[in-house]
């Protein structure tokens, strides 16, 4: 066991239920299917962001810093849960988003605006590549910046996943369940990384099975290097005398279709299907991919009837509004 003692800002509402989804579970005739609900984190319509940014907007205002950059896409949910972040926590909120403003503000990009984050557009760089430039600009203004990683996926932002595992592990225990697989969005890495650091460190059974999003590399690594890096560096960081390696990885990247945030027919269907059967939404580039995942390994027999799988739901439900013609 680790002590985890590092500063944070609390920001949401934990634990997120788990509530298991019969009606599914009967329509696709296979395993029981819970779902772990991270888009009820309760800041700005919830998303997984929120465990990360409690330590990273604990970090930032330790270190006296009045101002928070960050970068993605113009509907990054991570964007939107930082703008509302810095809008409770008092600081001053830079985004760097991708692409170009539009001419109606919709879906996160919206709410970015109604957090009153300053919008920094960056053309086709959505990762944050033209933070640096702009971190120096607001040093020459007085500022004193801080830098989140895109994705809020460092050795600071993990740990928000790595304390959700003990999270789940006693919402098991109070239901007395066990559960044999966790199917989650793998994307920026770090909840990945997060959930198997955590899996190690509180000793759970289950197996993890990240839905690969993004097609494009880090730098120069492919994503799945860059996943075992910052595994191995944040396991360092928190003191846990362990190595990982790519075997303690399952990373399924059959899914990416034509690419990140592009919706196919894997989406729309997964979309409905959860959202005519339980009354759940999930997002069209995130959670909307991981479900129709889950779905198409559940037809293809890749799970046994005796298996209990929690599909945890990152969040990401305001983008629906602004691909609503590519959905329906």
């Amino acid at each position: 066991m680790i002590n985890i003692n590092l500063p944070k800002t609390q920001l949401g509402f934990f634990p997120t239920p788990i509530s298991e989804l019969k009606r599914l579970s009967k329509k696709l005739g296979g395993p029981r299917i819970f779902i772990k609900r991270d888009d009820l984190t309760g800041l700005a319509f919830g998303g997984n962001k929120t465990r990360k940014l409690e330590f990273l907007i604990g970090d930032a205002v330790s270190v006296g810093c009045d101002t928070i950059i960050t970068g993605g896409a113009e509907q990054s949910n991570h964007c939107r849960q930082t703008a509302a972040a810095c809008a409770v926590s008092g600081l001053e909120c830079h985004l760097v988003l991708g692409g170009s403003e539009p001419e109606i503000p919709k879906g996160n990009f919206l709410l970015d605006k109604l957090f009153g984050a300053k919008i920094h557009w960056s053309g086709e760089f959505r990762k944050g590549e033209k933070i640096p430039q702009i971190t120096e600009e607001l040093i020459q203004l007085g500022k004193k910046p801080y830098v989140i990683p895109y994705g809020g996926s460092n050795e600071i932002g993990i740990v928000g996943f790595v304390e959700a595992v003990n999270e789940l592990k006693t919402q098991l225990e109070g239901m007395n369940e066990t559960i044999s697989h966790v199917v989650f969005a793998s994307s920026s890495g770090g909840t990945h990384a997060g959930l198997v650091l955590g899996k190690y460190i509180y000793n759970q059974n289950y197996i993890l099975i990240g839905v690969e999003i993004d097609k494009e590399e880090f730098g120069n690594l492919v994503y799945s290097d860059h996943l075992l890096n910052l595994t191995n560096s944040s396991a360092k960081s928190l003191g846990v005398d362990h190595t990982f390696t790519k075997d303690d990885f399952i990373l399924k990247n059959e899914y990416l279709g034509e690419g990140y945030g592009v919706v196919g027919e894997l989406e729309r269907r997964a979309i409905k299907l959860l959202a005519e059967t339980e009354g759940i939404l999930v997002d069209p580039v995130y959670t909307g991919r991981t479900f129709g995942a889950l779905v198409d390994m559940i037809k293809h027999h890749e799970f046994g009837k005796t298996d209990t799988i929690l599909f945890w739901h990152t969040g990401g439900t305001p983008a629906i509004f602004s691909y609503a013609e590519k959905i329906l």
